[in-house]
């Protein structure tokens, strides 16, 4: 588990660790990879602390969850990738929370091949490495493990899917925000006027 996906991406932050025993599960991710940043910020992998602090984050943003949210990794977006728990499936598929959307989308892929075949063989829909890399070339800056790179008005506040719409955040504040954003606008008819923001009390 886990060597293509080694071989494929390049850590250029965190340290990579050895684990003894080799299972098919997110506690090997995480004692493989968790903390590391690969491609300059492409694809981090959670630690099981962050892991945590994500799951509150993600559980506020989408509410209509019942079931457990165990994050294990997050894009340059601040797209956090989840294990489908609505099943009993000992290997369960992923999920993609997106904050800039307000979508949750389903990924076909099996947790225990996603490194290793999804992100190896065809990475462009999980990770859009070339919209990231049109992000590098104007801003050539590593991300730090907790910064993504944000829309400033969310696709679904009619923003446009634009680098002219994107800007370096923290990542914890842009999901509160991108949130709180989507509780407050569901419902609304499409095409709705929103005449302004107030991030303390809602829109």
């Amino acid at each position: 588990m886990l060597e293509n996906f080694g071989s494929t991406y390049s850590v250029t932050d965190g340290t990579p660790g050895s684990p003894e025993v080799t299972s098919d599960t997110v506690s090997y991710l995480f004692a493989r990879y968790g903390g590391c940043t690969f491609n300059g910020g492409l694809y981090r992998v959670h630690t099981a602390d962050s892991s945590r602090r994500a799951c509150t984050m993600l559980a506020e943003a989408f509410p209509e969850f019942s079931f457990p949210l165990i994050p294990f990794g997050f894009d340059w977006l601040g797209r956090q990738f989840i294990l489908d728990l609505r099943t009993k499936d000992t290997d369960p598929e992923i999920m993609m929370l997106e904050p800039g959307t307000g979508y949750a989308l389903e990924i076909p892929r099996k947790f225990s091949s996603y490194h290793d075949d999804e992100l190896v063989r065809d990475p462009e829909p999980s990770i859009l490495p070339g919209f990231f890399g049109e992000w590098r070339r104007a801003n050539p800056a590593d991300l730090a493990f907790n910064e993504c790179v944000g829309y400033k008005v969310p696709l679904f506040l009619g923003g446009e899917d634009s680098l002219d719409n994107l800007e370096l955040s923290d990542l914890e504040v842009y999901w509160s925000l991108m949130g709180q954003l989507r509780i407050a606008t569901q419902g609304l008819a499409p095409g709705t006027r929103i005449d302004g923001v107030d991030i303390r009390d809602g829109i």
